[in-house]
């Protein structure tokens, strides 16, 4: 039998109405509320994170191939759609890479070891974006369009549309349909159905189209939402006076975002030509990016923070258990348990202290992340953060990781305040009241 976690367990079960039971079952909330709150940063930061790289990968899909000699006002480059080299991109199911080197691996003098990606391409599309003034009888605006094709992958996009439906193209022929942001058709007092006119800017004279709005999407990210409208890839080859091969660049969609630098790199060097340019979303948008990666200091900071209260909160407790038992580690003492024992003892009772309030603190956490995923009753403001609800996106390694590091850090801290059960000598301890 194990002598010291028997007297821990009758400890921590028994019926003590003493004011030492009031302090611990502070202690179990305090570690509780920690575990809710750590639980509930990390699900929300990991939801931002996915819902807002979600919505810009899905409108912009994660790596584009344009002309090299592209300038960025918008005077735009054709290039061939119809290279076999597109062919053996959308082929890719997987790539080999090497890491760089770490500061062992330099110290060790040895090569960093071969990696696989996570996934492969899951498909390339054609696009144009060309700018144009968006008329009504009473307004205009300047809206950037995105031209894309039928084989465009609308799975993303759908889940933005509020109303309305997506671009019907029909064969053989050039669809007439727009998809407007929210944004811009609240701006000009449009619905979907309503026909508007955009003018163009080609060899310094001006064209004119008439569009139908077939629906009206929103993504919450103000900067797409307005600007751009989306139309047949078809329509703006006509107004630029390009063949249906050529297209301004071609967007790449992975399976898996975690391969965006890999397949970045991978695609630019291996695959196409020198005379094409190949930049991942992430570097063509930076400032968004750069917004998430700071969320993960802030949950850094949170978790640390919460994780200390832990900590202080139990060493005082212990603190407390220890003085209250002060008698019975005396006797303990002079029936010849040696220290190390002894502080097992409370080590194991605080291990039980801890693992209710892991518990519970696992319950609620898990409960307020579930209830938010079901009736989203925590509301944002979509202008300033990009979603109009707080998003939950929660994993389960990560929550078990969460749980063992707080269990073993804070036992491992405990191991300081047991150290004054060395100081405390059997006659004294016998006389103490």
């Amino acid at each position: 039998m194990n002598i010291e976690h028997f007297i821990a367990k009758r400890i921590a079960f028994s019926d003590n109405k003493s004011f030492t039971k009031v302090i611990v079952r502070i202690a179990i909330a305090a570690i509780a509320i920690s575990m809710t709150v750590m639980i509930l940063t990390t699900a929300i930061i990991s939801g931002f994170k996915k819902e807002i790289s979600d919505k810009i990968f899905g409108f912009w899909g994660h790596i584009h191939i344009t002309d090299s000699n592209v300038n960025r006002n918008f005077e735009i480059v054709p290039i061939p759609i119809n290279k076999p080299f597109y062919d053996s991109i959308r082929q890719l199911k997987g790539v080999a890479y090497q890491e760089e080197p770490g500061y062992i691996d330099n110290l060790l003098k040895r090569d960093a070891d071969v990696k696989y990606t996570q996934g492969g391409v899951k498909g390339v599309y054609p696009f144009i974006i060309l700018p144009g003034l968006l008329n009504t009888k009473e307004d205009f605006q300047g809206v950037l369009l995105k031209g894309v094709d039928k084989n465009y992958n609308w799975e993303k996009m759908n889940r933005f549309i509020v109303d309305g439906k997506p671009i019907h193209y029909v064969q053989d022929s050039v669809s007439d349909e727009l998809l407007i942001s929210r944004n811009i058709a609240s701006k000009l007092h449009l619905e979907t159905g309503n026909k508007v006119v955009l003018n163009f800017i080609r060899d310094e004279s001006q064209i004119k189209k008439r569009f139908t709005i077939c629906g009206i999407y929103n993504t919450g990210l103000e900067e797409y939402d307005r600007r751009f409208g989306i139309v047949d890839l078809t329509k703006l080859q006509e107004i630029l006076g390009w063949t249906t091969d050529e297209a301004q660049g071609m967007e790449v969609v992975l399976d898996n975002v975690n391969d965006l630098d890999v397949y970045s790199d991978y695609i630019y060097y291996e695959m196409v030509p020198q005379n094409y340019y190949v930049e991942s979303i992430r570097a063509k948008f930076p400032g968004i990016f750069e917004w998430l990666k700071l969320q993960d200091i802030n949950e850094k900071v949170i978790m640390q923070l919460m994780i200390l209260v832990a900590i202080i909160n139990m060493i005082t407790v212990l603190l407390i258990l220890i003085l209250e038992r002060t008698q019975m580690i005396g006797i303990l003492k002079s029936l010849g348990m040696h220290n190390g024992s002894i502080r097992k003892i409370f080590l194991w009772n605080a291990g039980y202290i801890i693992g209710f309030g892991l518990l519970i603190g696992n319950l609620v956490g898990l409960g307020l992340a579930w209830l938010q995923q079901t009736f989203k009753f925590i509301r944002l403001d979509e202008a300033n953060y990009y979603l109009d609800t707080a998003p939950i996106d929660i994993h389960p390694e990560t929550v078990i990781v969460i749980n063992i590091a707080t269990m073993l850090i804070t036992i491992l801290f405990l191991t300081i305040p047991t150290l004054i059960i060395t100081r405390i000598t059997p006659v004294r301890a016998l006389r103490f009241e």
